[in-house]
C-alpha cells in the first residue's frame, strides 16, 4: 500500500549508480523526489529522467533531491546516467522491494511532471 502523506517514509537502501550504497538516512532534513521509472533507455523514462535532469536546479533550490529507481542492474544505470548526463543517483532495486514498499510496484497509467512537483513543494 502507498504510504498516505504525514506517514513516516519506508526506509530503504541499495546500491546506486556509481556502485555506492544509498539509503533514505542519506537525505535526511532534506525533501526527496523519489521517482519510480520501469527501465532505463525507454522512451517514456528517458524523457522523464532528462525533465529532472533540466529542472535539478530548480529543485535544488526548493531544497528538493532527486532519486529514480528501477530493477535495473548499476552497469545499465551508469550507461543510462552517462548517456543523458543524470546527475542525480539512480538505485538499482533488482527484487523491486523498494517499489513494493512504495505500493508503487503496478502498471503504468500516467507519468508525472515536475512542473507539478515543484508547484508542491
Amino acid at each position: 500500500m502507498m504510504p498516505r502523506a504525514g506517514d513516516a517514509a519506508p526506509s530503504f537502501s541499495g546500491k546506486a549508480t556509481s556502485g555506492q550504497i544509498v539509503s533514505l538516512a542519506d537525505f535526511r532534513g532534506k525533501k526527496l523526489i523519489l521517482y519510480f521509472y520501469p527501465k532505463d533507455n525507454t522512451p517514456g523514462c528517458t524523457t522523464e529522467a532528462c525533465d529532472f535532469r533540466d529542472n535539478l536546479g530548480r529543485l535544488s533550490r526548493k531544497g528538493a533531491a532527486v532519486l529514480g529507481v528501477s530493477p535495473d542492474s548499476v552497469v545499465s544505470h551508469a550507461r543510462f546516467a552517462a548517456k543523458h548526463d543524470l546527475s542525480f543517483p539512480l538505485l538499482c532495486d533488482p527484487d523491486r522491494a523498494v517499489a513494493q514498499a512504495y505500493g508503487v510496484w503496478v502498471e503504468k497509467t500516467l507519468a508525472g511532471h515536475v512542473e507539478e512537483l515543484l508547484k508542491a513543494l
